[in-house]
């Protein structure tokens, strides 16, 4: 499961693009992936269409979530501080505990750890 900012944005899409690259990867491990975000219904449908993805989008409005696994919390850009989802994600195994789980990821990298993760 990984959690990311916002849909059809740079580095989102890069994250989500490389998860549906994966799906061949993940699928041997018998892997499931979710993509989490506070976007809504018809912002997932539309960015899942778009990007193609091959894998489930999960709302999570009120960010109560993002909140349970730690991931939302004050974030700061161009130097105004707002609200929001750090990059994250989780590998859960078959028992429910979390086996493995990167938070502050970069896009690109978190396709690679979670690979390196339910393979090894």
């Amino acid at each position: 499961m990984y959690f990311y900012p916002k849909d059809d944005t740079p580095g989102c899409t890069t994250q989500a693009c490389g998860f549906r690259d994966a799906k061949p990867q993940l699928a041997a491990a018998d892997a499931v992936v979710l993509g989490v975000s506070p976007d809504g219904v018809a912002s997932h449908a539309k960015f899942k269409l778009e990007q193609k993805l091959n894998f489930a989008l999960l709302c999570d409005p009120d960010h109560a979530v993002a909140e349970k696994y730690g991931v939302w919390g004050e974030k700061s850009m161009y130097g105004k501080k707002y609200m929001g989802i750090t990059r994250s994600h989780f590998v859960i195994d078959a028992a429910g505990n979390i086996a493995d789980m990167q938070v502050g990821v970069k896009p690109e990298a978190s396709v690679e750890l979670a690979i390196a993760s339910v393979s090894g």
